[in-house]
């Protein structure tokens, strides 16, 4: 039983190590496009659990943030038009820049998607690992709403952490979608849920006894005579995600 202890840091960081953050992140883009690949004509225009947006959409922000990913300039342009929306349409910043990305794609195709997603991800895996340290220690701009506040992270939270952990909840919403298969192994998925779950323990701060089933499941424990939890490794990243109602500790959500 593994005991989940990590105290979460100000600014946010990532707690992975800097190789296993980047295997994971190369391994996640491939199965995204192993996902897009094998969709039929008709999966694209089924809705997700995202809002208004059907697979397409969620596939074309997926290539918008590959995109940010790969380039500086890139980044940098996507992150002044997002501003400017936000600054007409009020909100938050995340949507207006994922809003940005799925509108710039509208009239794209599944074919010239899943086309630019193959020739940018390779690209956006080698940029995320060639980000430097000091760049990475460097606490973004924007504060972020995560649990009704805000809160600050580092680059390096955003570059090895959630640009990873984005696609992989993507992925499970498009096979959610259209019934595809969820390619799950522990030594990927397990790697990804269990550093989600040490988050999730300290963002509470509670005493746990947490079962989760599945290829990308396991068992962590915190203090004594917590609650117990016993369900789905995937199910449990939905709840804390806020793509499903909960309840009790796993109402703590952790971002994605």
């Amino acid at each position: 039983m593994t005991t989940a202890t990590t105290a979460l840091t100000r600014p946010v960081k990532s707690s992975l190590d800097r190789k296993v953050a980047m295997q994971l992140a190369a391994t996640e883009y491939g199965r995204v496009l192993d996902l897009l690949r094998s969709l039929d004509s008709d999966d694209w225009t089924k809705p997700t659990c995202c809002g208004a947006w059907d697979v397409r959409a969620a596939a074309a922000h997926l290539l918008g943030m590959v995109e940010m990913a790969a380039s500086v300039r890139e980044q940098s342009r996507q992150t002044k038009a997002a501003a400017a929306r936000r600054e007409q349409h009020g909100g938050l910043f995340i949507d207006a820049l994922t809003g940005l990305q799925v509108d710039e794609r509208a009239d794209w195709t599944p074919q010239q998607i899943i086309d630019q997603f193959a020739t940018r991800a390779p690209k956006a895996a080698k940029a995320r690992k060639r980000a430097p340290g000091f760049i990475r220690r460097r606490t973004m701009p924007v504060p972020q709403d995560i649990n009704g506040g805000q809160e600050a992270w580092t680059v390096g939270y955003l570059i090895d952490v959630i640009l990873t952990r984005d696609p992989w909840m993507h992925r499970v919403d498009i096979t959610d979608a259209t019934g595809a298969d969820l390619v799950l192994t522990a030594d990927h998925d397990g790697v990804i849920v269990a550093d989600l779950v040490a988050e999730w323990a300290a963002r509470h701060g509670q005493p746990f006894e947490l079962h989760l089933t599945g290829p990308a499941g396991g068992d962590w424990t915190r203090g004594t005579n917590g609650t117990k939890l016993s369900l789905d490794a995937v199910e449990f990243c939905r709840a804390i995600s806020g793509r499903a109602s909960a309840d009790g500790l796993l109402s703590t959500q952790v971002p994605f």
